[in-house]
């Protein structure tokens, strides 16, 4: 068995659950904003606004748009849809997401009993390209910022995941070697194929047990299996 160190931890939809967190808020907030007004439903509401989040996302991914641009653009675009055009509601349903989100605590199953386990044994570390002032407070308030030595963000680095430079990054600043080094997270594109294409051995945490086309080093559906060979 290899003897690994240094653990690379994806945060959302790996640790932090985020489509259960993002649910949760979302809702509030179509209450609150009275969007009701705008959409037939709340179902349909979702629905276009995660399509529209995930088009830009892959966009800001690949440096395309800026994170301004990605923060806005997402609900403008989703009333626009509906014929609702509103700079301002936008703006504020925008800055009422990136405000309130990271409050939600909501965990995967056995993340804090797993960290407790690795936590002894390996230096953690997160490698996110969530917003930066929304990922540190997610991880004080879902009380998961004891385990982690050190917080790496894209926006640190200037490269997002699945850029290897983020890894070549995260890995030199801690004075590892690839060897020692396994990354932790839920996508196979941005977390597997970064990781490997790095050099770096990595764990799929597929919840779902989803098809997908890479060969990753392990593949989990529960954090508390990591148990079986860290």
């Amino acid at each position: 068995m290899k003897k690994y160190k240094h653990l690379f931890f994806d945060l959302d939809r790996t640790l932090w659950d985020f489509e259960k967190n993002a649910l949760e808020l979302f809702m509030d907030i179509f209450k609150n904003r009275q969007l009701d007004k705008i959409f037939p439903d709340f179902d349909i509401f979702y629905t276009t606004y995660k399509k529209h989040n995930d088009a830009l996302w892959e966009l800001y991914r690949h440096g395309k748009i800026k994170k301004d641009i990605l923060r806005y653009k997402r609900f403008s675009d989703t009333l626009e849809e509906f014929g609702f055009s509103d700079a301002n509601l936008a703006k504020n349903i925008g800055d009422d997401y990136v405000n309130l989100s990271p409050y939600k605590n909501n965990l995967f199953p056995n993340t804090i009993e797993t960290l407790e386990y690795l936590y002894p044994k390996y230096k953690l570390y997160i490698i996110t390209n969530g917003f930066k002032e929304v990922q540190f407070t997610k991880l004080k308030k879902s009380n998961l910022e004891r385990f982690f030595t050190r917080v790496i963000t894209s926006e640190d680095v200037g490269v997002q995941k699945p850029n290897p430079e983020i890894f070549h990054y995260s890995v030199s600043s801690v004075n590892a070697k690839k060897i020692e080094c396994l990354m932790i997270g839920d996508d196979p594109e941005v977390d597997i194929l970064g990781a490997r294409k790095y050099g770096i051995d990595q764990v799929l945490f597929n919840t779902e047990n989803k098809k997908h086309s890479e060969k990753p080093t392990y593949e989990i559906s529960d954090l508390s299996e990591l148990k079986n060979f860290l």
